[in-house]
């Protein structure tokens, strides 16, 4: 009967150690929302990052916003930078909000007289219409439905990053800060930056920060080269901006490196007293 016993609980002990199937579960980067546009006509997929201790907080909160913000698109890795800065005490706890594409050469540019443009991109011109679902139904949503400050920042790359330069030029409100990594300022034969001495001559927005970014793209150098021209020489009255060449990089490689710079400076914590 011994016997019997010890191989039983032998048996038992031998049981408790086997190791079980493992456990699994989900990584989760933020929120999925959906929101009906009658501005762009469709609906549109919203991913939102909450930074870490928001749930069970009530402070509020600034907004990083960005385009090509899919799950499949950039917002994995500027939510990744975002998450390490705020971790490591870099930066000040932040909200990204990303907007998923649907048609990006439709959205983030302007008309272009350029006749392979217009091939790449036959629907080319909604920029100002892209701008207006920003200003009209998105930051109104995000600011109803979470814990937010009025600070909001946007960031960009390649047409993002046209679409945050141009943003910036001509309604420069809409936004308190913008990250443009490697703008495709060559669009539509550098119209847009070389329309900037006249918009930064008009300048009324009040402080708005700038951060710019370009890899060793020839044809972006070329058209950043003539938009910092520009703000070299109207300085206006608020306005903070840096440029920062990254000839190391390509234009498919940039922007991981340029967003992480772009967000340590625009949500630096404020100096130590």
């Amino acid at each position: 009967m011994i016997r019997v016993v010890v191989l039983v609980v032998a048996a038992l002990v031998a049981c408790a150690h086997r190791p079980g199937p493992p456990t699994v579960r989900p990584a989760v980067l933020g929120e999925t929302r959906t929101l009906r546009s009658e501005v762009l006509g469709e609906q549109r997929v919203i991913n939102v990052y909450l930074p870490p201790g928001y749930a069970e907080g009530t402070t509020r909160y600034p907004v990083l916003y960005m385009t090509d913000g899919g799950m499949a698109e950039d917002f994995p890795h500027i939510v990744g930078a975002v998450d390490v800065s705020i971790k490591n005490a870099r930066i000040r706890p932040v909200i990204v909000v990303g907007v998923e594409n649907t048609e990006r050469r439709r959205d983030l540019v302007g008309v272009t007289v350029d006749p392979e443009e217009q091939k790449a991109a036959p629907h080319a011109g909604g920029a100002d219409r892209y701008r207006a679902f920003f200003r009209t139904e998105l930051r109104p949503m995000i600011e109803r439905t979470y814990r937010t400050t009025k600070e909001a920042a946007f960031v960009g790359e390649s047409l993002g990053g046209l679409f945050a330069v141009e943003t910036f030029l001509v309604e420069p409100t809409l936004f308190d800060s913008y990250i443009a990594a490697d703008p495709s300022l060559q669009w539509n034969e550098q119209h847009l930056a070389r329309a900037a001495n006249a918009h930064l001559a008009a300048w009324q927005a009040g402080p708005r920060q700038l951060y710019l970014a370009s890899s060793d793209a020839t044809p972006i150098i070329d058209g950043v080269a003539v938009l910092v021209r520009a703000l070299e020489i109207a300085r206006p009255a608020g306005m903070t901006w840096t440029y920062e060449p990254m000839p190391h990089e390509h234009h498919d490689t940039i922007f991981p490196t340029a967003a992480l710079h772009g967000i340590r400076q625009v949500f630096a914590l404020p100096p130590a007293m």
